[in-house]
């Protein structure tokens, strides 16, 4: 017989208030109470709602907004779940926002709709196991575009999550029930997956993972990735970016390298190197996007536009007032297609 997955907020109305709550951190006790009954219905202990409170004051936020969430996690070293706090959405946009250099973001588009039945058991509010079975309709995928500005220039970068892949479940690591959130709002709960995986790829040293994509997760998982065909691209034509060179002539891109690896900055140097020797343009920009994801493909692309303006303006000098149009010149002969081949070769290996 089936039964209908539950997923009920225990109660948490007699939480105790520590003593620092209201010594470091000033708190009344509605305002505790507030925090235990709205804030944080789910938290079974004081201390999660401390580590909260630690989090946002570090972070210099409204508790009260709720820009973390207490998410329980399995701890497989330990052989029980335990409460971790995580940033919001809200909280990784206000990150984002913070920077200056978040230039907006594109509404969600979404894969087909598919219809499955999950079964499986689950903890219930008297912790103990049940059987159950749901049918789900939810999006295959979804990929959100975020634009940050690069030295002036408005950048986007996309990813795509993928619903299997990111639902949380009720029932712990191997489970496949989804939790009831994820029942209610298969689509809301992957669009909040989507916007923070596109924030992290567009802000990765500022944004990390949401509390929507760690719920029903365990610690040990932590490593894994959900998150799929990543790209991102510069759009030349926004406002105030104007052409590819004045904008990088009034701007300069500048990156900082103790984010990017010395093999991917080592791998860069040899793709500008052989591409100069080559004149081979197009095919290393799109190795590039082929190669390279998020901030590490920002500075490939960075790199490959100083070495074109440079290559640019060495051509100008050598043929004097002569006009260059660029756009007609004939694209490179076998040679170059050769040497680039070659320098994939060399890129690619260990």
């Amino acid at each position: 017989m089936s039964h209908t997955a539950k997923n009920n907020s225990p109660n948490t109305r007699n939480l105790p208030m520590p003593v620092d709550a209201h010594q470091v951190y000033g708190l009344s006790e509605q305002s505790w109470k507030v925090l235990t009954d709205v804030t944080f219905p789910t938290a079974k202990t004081p201390e999660a709602i401390l580590m909260a409170l630690d989090y946002c004051k570090a972070r210099k936020l409204d508790i009260f907004k709720k820009p973390v969430h207490v998410v329980p996690m399995w701890n497989a070293s330990l052989g029980r779940s335990v409460e971790t706090v995580w940033p919001s959405i809200m909280e990784i946009q206000t990150t984002a926002s913070r920077t200056g250099l978040w230039a907006g973001m594109d509404r969600p588009v979404w894969g087909p709709d598919i219809t499955r039945t999950f079964t499986g058991k689950f903890k219930d509010d008297n912790d103990i196991w049940q059987e159950s079975t749901v049918t789900v309709t939810f999006p295959e995928w979804v990929a959100v575009t975020v634009y940050r500005l690069v030295g002036g220039c408005r950048c986007a970068f996309t990813e795509e999550v993928y619903w299997l892949e990111a639902y949380s479940t009720m029932g712990g690591k191997y489970s496949q029930l989804p939790t009831a959130m994820w029942i209610k709002r298969p689509k809301g709960q992957l669009g909040k997956c989507g916007k923070a995986a596109s924030l992290r790829a567009a802000f990765p040293e500022e944004c990390g993972y949401a509390a929507e994509e760690m719920d029903g997760k365990s610690l040990d998982d932590m490593t894994e990735a959900t998150v799929i065909n990543g790209s991102t691209s510069r759009i030349d034509d926004a406002p105030g970016a104007g052409n590819n060179a004045a904008s990088l002539a009034e701007a300069p891109v500048v990156i900082d390298l103790t984010m990017i690896s010395v093999k991917v900055q080592k791998a860069v140097k040899e793709l500008v190197r052989r591409t100069v020797e080559a004149q081979a343009w197009k095919a290393a920009y799109d190795y590039a996007n082929h190669k390279f994801s998020g901030l590490d493909l920002t500075y490939a692309i960075t790199e490959l536009d100083k070495a074109s303006e440079a290559a640019k303006a060495s051509l100008a000098n050598t043929l004097g007032n002569q006009t260059i149009d660029y756009a007609s010149m004939p694209p490179v002969a076998t040679p170059a297609s050769e040497a680039l081949h070659k320098a994939r070769e060399m890129l690619v290996t260990p």
